[in-house]
């Protein structure tokens, strides 16, 4: 009886681990420019920007491993290697959290991407939790029932740990496959900057001194009449409500935020989208000087670049590639989060994101007046306020589907090859 509640208790852990495991590494995969930009911020916090490098191959790396993990757990593959290497994992994870929980160097430690952001003392709660998962796991591997036979158990890691970095290939080298960030297709950009009626408000505690003694005040009880008094600080005591964006603030040549005009305005704009243009592909320059020329010679669009850059580098970009439209610029955090790719593109109608395309995936103009017809027809079916659903949500789906069949019927074929070929003739 004891070995049968050790073994459900044992297996009970390996799902919840394998399980997190695969998670992480999936939401990481989908996203690895956002997982390198993470990395980028930890290298900054610990003063190892020299080592920047290395982020996009550590992102690459850290999530297929994740991933691999996780898959070799839950199929019981070489179980004392594999729970001991979660171990380790988890044993400087948990103490990297800790230090993360105590002095905040990031915000958020990033383990689960965009897709669900912990505070740093969750995420080392969490690991808590998980670390003694693993403990009860490592010690009682015995019990862990293996889906393979030893003969084929290469086979598991080695195409997991691939596939996964062909996957965040494929999402690097086009858009992630889900978008994690505020800026969805479909989204309304002025809509996700309201704040609702009755919304929570900041609280804060005000710190004010006199005669050497420092005490705090509410806002109402806050001596701001009283000259003896002298000002020391704000304290955030609860954080209010938070916008999905905060800040959209576009800026012209002159200085200019016209943000709200372009949200606002009648016709689509075609937005190209680059954080760096000095860091741009250039590779499809022609392309997007062909479409600026479309929405030049038909109504209905506008065309602008958005930059983080500065002008001596956009007068760069124009040199290289001829290109005549407009630049606007703004920060560049707000442009990384709008689009994952170097250049982007966006196409806007009235604040709704309509489309989003690597620079690797250029719409053709015929496209374009295709989506921009297609949403007319739809606003006019169900009104101004109706959340746009695109029809490539259900090609979506069908990417979904075929990426877990790839996934899973290697895996599949294996195992039968195994059981009928290896246990069969063993049992014989």
């Amino acid at each position: 009886m004891k070995n049968k509640q050790l073994k459900i208790i044992t297996e009970f852990c390996r799902i919840l681990t394998g399980a997190v495991f695969i998670f992480s590494g999936t939401v990481k995969s989908i996203d690895p420019t956002g997982s390198a930009i993470k990395i980028e911020e930890y290298m900054e916090s610990f003063g190892m920007g020299y080592f920047s490098w290395m982020e996009m191959p550590l992102s690459f790396g850290l999530s297929s491993l994740e991933f691999a993990l996780g898959a070799c757990l839950l199929l019981g593959v070489y179980r004392k290697w594999v729970t001991l290497g979660i171990l380790a994992f988890m044993s400087v994870m948990t103490l990297l959290t800790l230090y993360l929980a105590l002095y905040n160097p990031v915000a958020d430690c990033g383990c689960f991407g965009d897709a669900l952001i912990l505070t740093n003392w969750q995420t080392f709660y969490k690991n808590l939790v998980l670390t003694a998962a693993v403990v009860t796991i490592f010690v009682f591997r015995k019990y862990l029932t293996p889906f393979y036979t030893r003969k084929v158990y290469w086979f598991v890691p080695v195409f997991v740990f691939f596939f996964c970095i062909g996957f965040c290939y494929w999402n690097y080298a086009h858009l992630p496959a889900v978008d994690f960030r505020p800026y969805r297709i479909g989204e309304n950009i002025p809509k996700m900057m309201e704040i609702p009626a009755g919304a929570p408000q900041d609280e804060y505690r005000f710190v004010y001194k006199k005669d050497g003694v420092v005490k705090e005040f509410s806002l109402e009880e806050s001596p701001v009449n009283d000259s003896t008094w002298t000002y020391v600080d704000a304290i955030l005591v609860k954080q209010g409500f938070v916008p999905k964006i905060g800040s959209f603030e576009f800026y012209d040549e002159n200085g200019e935020n016209i943000a709200d005009r372009i949200l606002t305005q009648s016709e689509a704009v075609l937005m190209l989208v680059s954080p760096r243009i000095e860091h741009a592909s250039e590779k499809h320059a022609s392309q997007i000087n062909s479409l600026h020329d479309f929405t030049k010679e038909n109504d209905g669009f506008s065309f602008y670049c958005v930059t983080g850059s500065s002008e001596q580098e956009i007068a760069g970009w124009k040199k290289d590639t001829g290109a005549d439209y407009p630049f606007l610029t703004t920060d560049d955090v707000i442009l990384k989060t709008m689009i994952r790719a170097n250049p982007g593109l966006l196409l806007l109608k009235e604040g709704t994101i309509l489309g989003k395309w690597h620079h690797n995936d250029m719409p053709e103009p015929e496209e374009l007046a295709a989506i921009l017809s297609d949403y007319k027809e739809y606003i006019s079916s169900f009104g101004a306020d109706a959340k746009w659903i695109p029809a490539s949500f259900v090609q979506k789906g069908r990417f979904w589907l075929y990426i877990v069949l790839a996934f899973a019927l290697p895996l599949l074929a294996i195992w039968m090859y195994d059981f009928f070929r290896n246990r069969t003739l063993k049992r014989k």
